[in-house]
Formats: C-alpha cells, sequence, structure tokens
C-alpha cells in the first residue's frame, strides 16, 4: 500500500534514444582514406612537367658532385694533403741534393711508403707565429733535405712580409718534390691554434704548438732512453707553454728563478745539450718580451741558443 499515488506525466509507450557509448571519437578509418586521396594527388603532381625537370635537374647536380668528389680524393691520393697546392717554384729551400742515407729511418719514423712525399703542413695564425716551429724548421733542415715553402689562406686578409720569408729565400729554379727528404710547408690560416696535418688518411689532426714541436722533435733524435730526463723535458715545455706563454706577471716571474737556478748548475735546460725544452723557453722568453730584464745566468744561455744558428729566423723576426 503506497503513501499517495501520482499520476504519470507521460506515455509508457514513448521510446527513448539513450546514448550506447561515454564518448564519441571521429572515425580513424575516413582519415586514412582521405590520406590516401592526398597521396594518390601528390603522385599526380609528380608527373607535371616542371616538376619533373626540376627532379632530373637536381639528379644532374649530384652526379657532378659524385664525380667531383671522386676526381679530389684521387688528387688527395697523389698529393698527400688536400689543404695546399705546392709550387716548387714558390717555395724555398733549405738543402738540395740528393737524398741522405737516413731517409729510410725518416720512412719509419712517419710511418710511410718509400717513395712517398712526405709532406708536413702546419696552419698557423700570423697574430701568433709560432717561433719554435722556425726553429724547430732550422734544425730539420740540418738533418734533412727540406724543401719549404709558405701560403697564406684565404681567411687571412694580410700578411706581414716577414713571415712570407721567415724559412728561407725562395727558389730560383724549379726543382722536384722527388729531390727532397721532406716538404715543410706553413699556412698562415685564421685558426685558434697551432694545427699539423701529415697523413690525412691514417692520423688525425696535431693541435697545439706543444704536440706539434713535439711532434717535430722527434724526427730529429730518438726518444729519450731516460725517464727522468723526458719527464724533466717535457715538464719545462708545458712550463712554457701554460706560465710563461699564458701565464700572468707573477708565475713568469717564478718561471724565469727557476730557469736562473736550472741554469746556475747545467749549461743547458735538459741534458747536455740544446733540447725542445731550451726552444720552447727561449721563444716565449723573446716572444713575451721578458728576455731583456732576465738574470745573468738566464741571458748567458740565450746567448747560447743565439749562438747555436738555429734561432736566427727568431731574432730576425723579432727586431722588424
Amino acid at each position: 500500500m503506497s503513501m499517495y499515488q501520482i499520476r504519470p506525466t507521460s506515455r509508457s509507450d514513448v521510446e527513448f534514444d539513450l546514448p550506447i557509448c561515454m564518448y564519441k571519437l571521429a572515425n580513424i578509418h575516413s582519415q586514412q582514406s582521405r590520406r590516401a586521396d592526398d597521396d594518390e594527388a601528390h603522385q599526380n603532381w609528380q608527373v607535371y612537367p616542371e616538376v619533373k625537370a626540376l627532379q632530373n635537374r637536381q639528379d644532374e647536380i649530384m652526379r657532378q658532385l659524385y664525380e667531383l668528389e671522386a676526381v679530389v680524393s684521387g688528387l688527395t691520393k697523389m698529393v698527400n694533403t688536400p689543404d695546399v697546392d705546392l709550387d716548387a717554384a714558390s717555395m724555398s729551400q733549405a738543402s738540395v741534393g740528393s737524398a741522405l742515407s737516413n731517409s729510410l729511418d725518416l720512412d719509419q719514423l712517419l710511418r710511410q711508403d718509400c717513395g712517398t712525399p712526405r709532406d708536413i703542413v702546419i696552419n698557423a695564425n700570423p697574430a701568433q707565429p709560432p717561433l719554435s716551429l722556425l726553429v724547430l724548421h732550422s734544425m730539420l733542415c740540418q738533418r734533412y733535405s727540406v724543401l719549404s715553402g709558405i701560403h697564406m689562406h684565404s681567411s687571412v686578409f694580410a700578411v706581414p712580409p716577414e713571415l712570407l720569408s721567415c724559412l728561407g729565400p725562395p727558389i730560383i729554379n724549379g726543382c722536384s718534390r722527388q729531390h727532397f727528404q721532406l716538404i715543410f710547408t706553413i699556412i698562415w690560416k685564421d685558426v685558434p691554434r697551432v694545427q699539423l696535418k701529415f697523413n690525412t688518411r691514417r692520423m688525425c689532426t696535431v693541435e697545439g704548438e706543444g704536440n706539434v714541436a713535439r711532434f717535430l722533435y722527434r724526427l730529429l733524435l730518438a726518444p729519450a732512453k731516460d725517464p727522468a730526463l723526458a719527464t724533466v723535458m717535457d715538464s719545462w715545455v708545458d712550463t712554457a707553454l701554460f706560465q710563461l706563454a699564458e701565464g700572468c706577471a707573477k708565475e713568469q716571474k717564478a718561471v724565469v728563478q727557476a730557469l736562473n737556478f736550472t741554469l746556475t748548475k747545467n749549461l743547458w735546460l735538459a741534458g747536455p745539450e740544446l733540447s725542445l725544452a731550451d726552444v720552447l723557453c727561449a721563444c716565449w722568453l723573446m716572444q713575451t718580451g721578458i728576455a731583456a730584464t732576465v738574470p745573468i745566468k738566464v741571458h748567458k744561455w740565450l746567448e747560447s741558443c743565439e749562438n747555436s744558428g738555429h734561432f736566427c729566423g727568431v731574432y730576425s723576426l723579432l727586431r722588424k
């Protein structure tokens, strides 16, 4: 028995359209059909003459680029140095003559096949010329038959005349590259640090004046058998590059004091003769201007470096 009765507000035979899902999504099948229609339209667009001509032109350009790449690759294998066009008429020589008896040793040091031109290409910034490399070049000329050349890269607008002749006088008559044991080339280029390229196919670029100097010095002398002496030499090389070249006045003064203490007991910094340590330290003392105020022992040592005959190019640059 109900408490009260209410008359119905609607008829019982009316049907309602109730939802059969929570929410609706777009029909993905219809989208795929539209995409297929777009692809078909795109394919039809490609058959137009203008598009086809443009595609053929692009294919032709790519074919020519591949042919040029093959030609450059062949020239690279012939010359073994892609960065420079070596012209003997514009180069200078340190010594002309037949190959010396130690050419086989040089091939072994450079890990290069006999008969292949031994090109050493150095990229350097003319704003800060690597003076130590000029000294090492002179030392290389004393041992090997060296063909030297200097070039200017397009990234540099002007180079002082003395830098264009810092490797010696130019050759009057052209001479074949095969007559020399070593081809030494400097390219004045806008680079952040010194770069050496020797074998572009087998080794990466050597960067930094210290690393390049070590590479060149390795061609002059066999590795030191005494590890203590080799450590002393490397220590002086790092001191020259990081304290003399880049250090503050206090650090440079400390280096001069250390040089004076060492040279009080020894004629040279590392060993009984001129070494890479002497080359780097002397060059940066002169390049930074500290050489004018050094103690007597250091001054005599600088005179000994000058008397060795390998610093002529450095002094000629600094006096101009």
